[in-house]
């Protein structure tokens, strides 16, 4: 392809950009952001010494960063309800509450891990924390209505992790995830206290019609509920009881009551010794 070809190609693809994002926040600044937090929300976990003039400085840092962020949301629609200040105001008021949540998740995910050989661990190597705490900081953020930018900050943990949080969701604490690779959340799920979840769980809708939107389309768990490994929960009316074990493997569309146990029951054949050939007979 010579200049020529590459100008009008280049011509081209502008004539096709949709008018309108420019200037909008993009996932790095997103994940900076929420790096950010980190830092000053766990500093001596992050490699920083907890002084107050550091603490300070990142205070400064997340401020500004969530300005420069919020600032071009002005144009959106719906309109945020607060100015980009007032929201970064509420945002930073809100961070000792959002420290304390996150430090009932770790202290949970390493009394419950036996991998775990500290919180500082858990804190700065577990994927399930990663997740938990960009979802936290996202949520905080939706609450105060702001557009875009929470779902920004929970896909920069999806890409990190594997684990796909809705910010949307409504999660208790302490939330434990034990691996978490593969495990979505949906938007209206609701999560009570003190709930595990092990990886390749699906907590989902089953529909993805659009005119659904504005409906709680995902499961309700209750308090002190484990989930096991590739659990698939669907549907907005379905709630996991109370105190409940769900299996690895489950696929589960309807409400159990509280303590209740679901599992999948496979067989699984061992032969051993000499054996004729069986034919294949199975479909893809």
């Amino acid at each position: 392809m010579d200049t020529v070809e590459r100008e009008r190609l280049a011509e081209r693809l502008l004539r096709g950009h949709r008018r309108g994002l420019g200037g909008l926040p993009a996932k790095p600044a997103a994940a900076a952001l929420a790096d950010c937090a980190l830092r000053l929300l766990f500093p001596e976990a992050a490699g920083h010494d907890a002084r107050a003039d550091d603490a300070a400085t990142e205070i400064e840092r997340l401020h500004g960063g969530l300005l420069e962020l919020l600032e071009p949301l002005r144009g959106l629609r719906p309109p945020m309800p607060l100015s980009p200040e007032e929201t970064a105001s509420r945002v930073l008021d809100a961070l000792p509450r959002i420290q304390a949540a996150l430090q009932r998740d770790a202290d949970a995910i390493c009394e419950g891990d036996p991998a775990a050989e500290s919180v500082e661990e858990v804190i700065l190597a577990y994927p399930g924390f990663l997740a938990i705490l960009h979802y936290r900081l996202a949520h905080e953020l939706r609450a105060l209505g702001v557009p875009l930018l929470p779902r920004l900050i929970t896909e920069c943990a999806h890409d990190r992790t594997g684990i796909d949080i809705h910010p949307g969701a409504t999660i208790g604490n302490p939330l434990v995830i034990d691996h978490g690779t593969g495990i979505v959340i949906g938007e209206t799920t609701t999560i009570g206290d003190n709930v595990k979840l092990y990886q390749g769980v699906t907590l989902g809708a089953l529909s993805v019609d659009k005119s659904l939107a504005s409906q709680k389309r995902h499961p309700t768990i209750e308090d002190d509920v484990v989930i096991y490994a590739n659990a698939t929960i669907l549907g907005g009316q379905t709630v996991v009881g109370r105190g409940s074990v769900i299996g690895g493997n489950v696929w589960l569309t309807q409400s159990v009551p509280p303590d209740s146990v679901v599992y999948h029951r496979s067989e699984v054949h061992v032969r051993s010794g000499p054996v004729e050939p069986q034919p294949i007979d199975f479909t893809i």
